[in-house]
């Protein structure tokens, strides 16, 4: 299967550099370039591509605006497709704006040719997190400055026991093969039980089910 790809970058330079590695690759076609937020939203409806390089800090209408209406459920679409974030820093309040919004993680511009391409190919299959220290050093850095979400804990006592194990490996950044082999189940068993606590606690992906296990206190930063 092909994974389509839509670039949205305000850099010229960056969006075609981009596009031409991507579409050397086997399997990965760049089907359109957008400028800013607003040619983003509107090519990402037109075209419904698999992955979008989303820029965060662009003209018109900003990466985290262009997210949130790309992924808002009462926006007809063909599917949702799965969005990274291009920054230049990490540690940044817009970049986890951008997860919570729906993204299914960052990616620093200056990452290597390599790293973009295993990025998108990721992503698409969405049973992994891009760069799972990084991705939860972010979650857990602006997760312990807000209050606990309403309802929080009441949504949490919905999942099972073994769902809660599931969830606290996602947010350690396990994979579904590597979840498996850690409980000595199926990984079929394992995305069986990643859709159920989905669809409980009211999480898109697996990103946000991080960001959920943060915000309850089901995961807790490194020391």
């Amino acid at each position: 299967m092909t994974i389509s790809v839509l670039i949205a970058d305000d850099q010229g330079m960056v969006r075609a550099g981009f596009a031409a590695l991507l579409d050397a690759q086997e399997g990965i076609r760049v089907l359109a370039q957008a400028a800013d937020g607003r040619e983003a939203v509107a090519a990402a409806a037109r075209l419904s591509p698999d992955v979008i390089l989303m820029d965060v800090r662009m003209p018109e209408l900003d990466g985290i605006a262009a997210v949130r209406q790309i992924l808002d459920p009462h926006r007809p679409s063909a599917h949702a497709p799965r969005i990274i974030m291009l920054t230049t820093f990490d540690i940044d309040d817009y970049v986890y704006e951008a997860l919570q919004a729906g993204a299914s993680g960052f990616l620093l511009k200056d990452a290597a040719p390599e790293e973009l391409v295993r990025a998108v190919r990721l992503v698409a299959a969405g049973d992994a997190l891009l760069d799972p220290s990084v991705t939860g050093r972010v979650i857990a850095h602006f997760a312990a400055q807000k209050p606990r979400p309403p309802r929080a804990g009441a949504i949490l006592a919905q999942l099972t026991d073994r769902e809660r194990e599931v969830l606290v490996r996602m947010a350690r950044g396990m994979s579904n093969a590597e979840i498996a082999a850690d409980l000595f189940i199926a990984e079929q068993t394992v995305k069986t039980h990643v859709g159920k606590l989905l669809a409980k606690i009211g999480a898109r992906d697996r990103v946000q089910a991080v960001i959920f296990a943060y915000d309850t206190g089901l995961a807790a930063p490194s020391p």
